[in-house]
């Protein structure tokens, strides 16, 4: 049993769903679950849907709307026939939108996310199962919701492991071709869950892990995991063999390719992991497996933007102590804001945040009641596993710095803009 995992970027127009089926006649089509994500940047305009729906701005339907042409046009891409039941199914799915919307009565951000943005996944995996049986490749449309089952933390779900694999090693059939969603899930009440932004790389693992795959393949627009973000850093190179723990310390702090849940369960079984080019099926792409040294060895760099710089200090200058710092990481658990970096000294206490929910203007007011605050919004993080003299030199030029770390595998700095 093989996992599959597309992401938007394969199957953003009507040539990318047919590459799918190109990559498939290369690698095989049997004993293989497929994951897509939604196609092209749907989650974005979906979110623009929510916030607008929120503002009870109408342009929402505006909104619907385009995405729903932007569909169709995939649609009259690949089927010849517009009266194919493809059309239909995805029109109905776009009136679910619009129903959900109109019977909601919750007024809850997340909870709304969830059960919108979901729509993404679901609309893009009914087109590319209909194609493939439309080119004669029997498969099976699975619902994510039905099988994976988490908590009720909307946008940022933790999975029932329990349940979830009872569901999947009941109801996926490992001997067929599947297809099914990524970033999805449901709660015990069946409201749709999601697993975090660029979730589907998780859902890869969850399934693989359930299933006891042999392996799982993520096919991106790049050849495989690079040592940097090549829209950010020049002269980028492939990294050919990772590790398990590599792989997990390079999407901890922010590595793009890999989503940092993924890994986890695909450790604890020893299933490898591939990264590969869905323009390039043949390449080998990036192999992250038990115990194999990073290869080439070389500097590794990640950045993180919009972040947040928080310095807190005691009011009567008091050591921050054990007790500063449980309490401190309280509240970020709370507030679901991310830490990425941390540096203490005798009364000072400096972190830098994620906040993807955008809870942190909430947070100041706590911490202010208790703390001396300062803080530096949209500022980028830079890390570098395996630095040099050298890599960090360069990395340095022409920023301003607000403050940097250094420990035996890995250099951070925080700098302005």
């Amino acid at each position: 049993m093989r996992v599959f995992k597309f992401g938007g970027a394969s199957v953003k127009d009507a040539n990318g769903v047919k590459n799918v089926i190109n990559v498939l006649r290369e690698t095989g089509f049997s004993d293989l679950l497929i994951i897509v994500s939604a196609m092209g940047k749907t989650t974005n305009a979906l979110e623009k849907v929510v916030e607008s729906y929120l503002r009870n701005n109408t342009e929402y339907k505006n909104l619907i709307k385009n995405l729903q042409q932007y569909h169709i046009l995939i649609l009259e891409g690949l089927f010849d026939n517009k009266q194919h039941p493809t059309f239909s199914k995805i029109n109905n799915l776009f009136k679910d939108i619009e129903t959900t919307l109109f019977r909601n009565k919750s007024t809850q951000y997340d909870f709304i996310y969830d059960q919108i943005v979901s729509y993404g996944e679901l609309i893009a995996t009914t087109i590319v199962s209909e194609y493939l049986s439309d080119q004669g490749y029997k498969n099976e449309w699975l619902d994510a919701r039905d099988l994976i089952k988490t908590d009720i933390v909307y946008r940022d779900a933790q999975v029932d492991w329990k349940n979830t694999q009872q569901n999947i090693i009941e109801k996926v059939n490992k001997n067929t071709l599947s297809v099914t969603q990524g970033f999805i899930g449901s709660d015990q009440n069946n409201f749709t869950t999601t697993l975090g932004r660029e979730g589907s790389d998780y859902t890869a693992g969850i399934f693989a892990y359930c299933l006891g795959a042999d392996s799982v393949s993520i096919w991106k627009d790049v050849p495989g995991v690079l040592n940097a973000d090549p829209r950010v850093f020049e002269d980028t190179k492939l990294l050919s063999h990772v590790s398990y723990e590599e792989a997990i310390e390079l999407a901890f702090f922010g590595a793009s390719v890999i989503h940092p849940k993924t890994i986890q369960p695909l450790q604890r079984k020893q299933i490898p992991l591939y990264v590969k080019s869905f323009l390039n099926p043949s390449s080998e792409g990036t192999s992250v497996k038990k115990g194999q040294p990073l290869d080439p060895y070389m500097p590794c760099y990640i950045v993180k933007k919009n972040q947040i710089l928080l310095s807190l200090s005691s009011l009567d200058f008091s050591f921050i102590v054990e007790d500063n710092i449980s309490e401190i990481f309280s509240l970020f658990h709370d507030y679901h804001i991310k830490v990425d970096l941390i540096q203490n000294s005798a009364i000072s206490f400096s972190v830098c945040l994620d906040d993807k929910f955008d809870h942190f203007d909430e947070l100041l007011q706590k911490l202010k009641s208790k703390f001396k605050v300062t803080y530096n919004k949209n500022v980028s993080l830079f890390t570098v596993r395996h630095f040099t003299s050298d890599a960090i030199a360069s990395l340095e030029k022409h920023k301003d710095i607000l403050l940097k770390q250094i420990t035996r595998e890995t250099y951070q700095m925080v700098v302005k803009g």
